[in-house]
């Protein structure tokens, strides 16, 4: 069986820009969706739609595949799914190890999207000793003393850590001697590594802030329409004023009505 230490993706070496890359995983889940439904075609609109990216955007992603749609007819579903799994390395066997198995380590041991996507999980490592033995989505959990003998047993050459923020560098130190060469990090922490190392960083209260950040804006924008006068949500800001004017003190429309 290969695994991710012998073979690499061919993406750089096609020259395939980085953000093409990070779209291919979103073009490959609406096309699982599609196979999965037994829809033998779809055509670049569609599938943009499904996948949230542009039409004229995907077919540029996709000549960088060397597939060009058949005009009338649309994309072969089960075709361009082997064409992407492949491009992503995908075609055959990850090992993954999986270091920090507190509440969001076990919850990534569980999720059962891993396998049906190439990446199979080799151990679980925590460096609590009372975690040792203990087994999680069925693995038993390993102690961190043994991290660098199962990365060379296994081969492995992606880590996810999900580690406090404390322990996420030397834990990431230790993955990298040992030969891993891509790191998941979801620790809330900056990474440091060596050259040909890759990380991709997961930090969930990033995304709430930028969330929020979104959410007080479209505040600030339907303030300042209500003081131009313009429209909030569609409706006039001088009718939102009247409805606001003619609603009780708790919002409510008052039980008499003036004649």
């Amino acid at each position: 069986m290969a695994t991710g230490r012998t073979h690499r993706p061919a993406t750089r070496s096609r020259g395939i820009p980085e953000a093409t890359v990070a779209r291919l995983p979103l073009y490959l889940r609406a096309l699982t969706a599609l196979s999965e439904r037994s829809v033998p075609t779809v055509s670049s609109e569609e599938l943009a739609a499904a996948a949230g990216v542009n039409s004229a955007k995907l077919r540029k992603d996709f000549s960088y595949l060397g597939s060009y749609g058949t005009r009338g007819v649309g994309y072969d579903v089960e075709y361009l799914v082997y064409q992407i799994s492949r491009e992503l390395g995908l075609t055959q066997d990850w090992p993954v190890v999986i270091v920090g198995i507190g509440n969001l380590g076990a919850a990534l041991a569980n999720y059962g999207g891993f396998a049906s996507r190439g990446f199979r999980v080799a151990a679980l490592i925590d460096a609590d000793p009372a975690m040792a033995g203990k087994p999680v989505a069925g693995i038993p959990v390993q102690h961190s003393d043994e991290l660098e003998k199962i990365i060379e047993d296994n081969g492995v050459s992606i880590g996810v850590i999900a580690t406090p923020a404390g322990a996420a560098q030397p834990v990431c130190d230790r993955l990298v001697a040992a030969g891993v060469t891509s790191i998941l990090n979801f620790a809330p922490t900056v990474l440091s590594v060596p050259d040909g190392v890759d990380v991709r960083k997961v930090d969930l209260s990033i995304e709430l802030q930028i969330l929020a950040f979104h959410e007080q804006r479209k505040a600030g924008e339907e303030a300042a329409a209500v003081a131009a006068g313009g429209d909030v949500d569609g409706v006039p800001a001088s009718a939102a004023r009247k409805q606001s004017a003619d609603q009780g003190p708790d919002g409510d429309v008052p039980a008499v009505m003036p004649a």
